[in-house]
Order: structure tokens, then sequence, then C-alpha cells
């Protein structure tokens, strides 16, 4: 889990009273976590096994009470990987695919150069993707309202330069945020 929950401690309320689920830490990934696992058991309507359409059910349960910036990548024990991204795109998120076909998921395009996979594109905000055990990919919009909101910190501190994040180059991002101060400290 890759941000930060702005209503964790109203979650861990209702994990606690409604939810019927015991948090042991501090930690908003420890509340996405239980929140992911409550709404995959609802989603399953007393049923245990899991589909795509279920578990995209159950994303769209964590971004109905989920609030703040996150990217999600989870392994479902025996079923697969599942990754989301919230539905403001606060998070960078990026699918890759290498010559052999096997998908990996990461927070920016470089980290999927040192294992030879190819960038294929940006989760999308709201968006989750699943891959079973077989490798198949799964991808389906989960939030009813999206729009990109990426958080500037990843371009100006946290990105290396050499990424691509929802198309954008870092460098080149940092160099027109560079010029445009330079512009305005001129004007002034």
């Amino acid at each position: 889990h890759n941000g930060n929950l702005t209503n964790t401690d109203q979650l861990k309320s209702e994990l606690f009273r409604q939810d019927l689920r015991h948090v042991n830490t501090n930690s908003d990934s420890e509340v996405l976590l239980n929140v992911l696992a409550h709404e995959i058991h609802d989603a399953c309507d007393g049923g245990h096994r899991l589909t795509p359409d279920t578990i995209f059910k159950a994303v769209g349960g964590v971004h109905r009470r989920v609030k703040g910036a996150y990217a999600v990548v989870a392994m479902i024990a025996g079923y697969g990987l599942l990754a989301f991204r919230d539905p403001y795109g606060i998070r960078p998120l990026v699918l890759g695919k290498d010559a052999n076909g096997s998908w990996m998921l990461a927070s920016e395009s470089v980290a999927l150069e040192g294992t030879l996979h190819k960038l294929v594109r940006d989760i999308n905000p709201g968006e989750a993707v699943f891959i079973d055990t077989t490798g198949k990919l799964y991808a389906q919009p989960c939030a009813v309202l999206t729009s990109l909101n990426p958080c500037i910190f990843e371009y100006v501190y946290l990105a290396r330069p050499d990424s691509v994040m929802d198309g954008i180059s870092v460098y080149q991002a940092r160099l027109n945020m560079g010029e445009t101060l330079a512009k305005r400290v001129v004007s002034t």
C-alpha cells in the first residue's frame, strides 16, 4: 500500500463495531487490508469462491468506504494478484509485461526496467486489475466518479527522474516546473 488514508479512525471504528474486525496497530495499511477483506467476504454473498466479478465488486466497496490516496497491490492466496488505485489517481500505479508474458505492477515505470518488463499502461484512477494464477489479466473501473489528480510530490521529490507516470516524464515535468518558476521570479 502506497498512500495515506484520511478517514483511518472512522474506518477503525466501523471495522470494530459493524464488521466485527479487530485492528492491531495504528497502520492505515492494516485498516485498508481489513476493509478489503471484509468487502471481499461480503461480495462473495456467503459463497467461498472468488471470481474477478466478486473481486471488482469488493474493490468498489473499498472505494466507497476509504478516503485518501492509495495504490494497492495484494496477493490473494490461491487466486492471484490484485491491484487498484484510488478514484482520484493520487498515487501512481503501472502495469508491465515481459517477453515471457509475466505481469508486473509497480509505482513507477523504472521499476519495470530492471526485470525486463515493458510498460503496458498506467492503472487508471478507480480501476482494479486482477491477474489470476494462470496469468490471465482482468481489468475494470470500480469507482463511480474518477478524475486524475496526481500528487505533485511524486513529480517533485519521490519519483526517479527517468520514470514516466500517467504518461508524463518526471524529468520533463521537473524541467517544466523549474521553467515556470523561473519565469514567475523574473516577472516579479
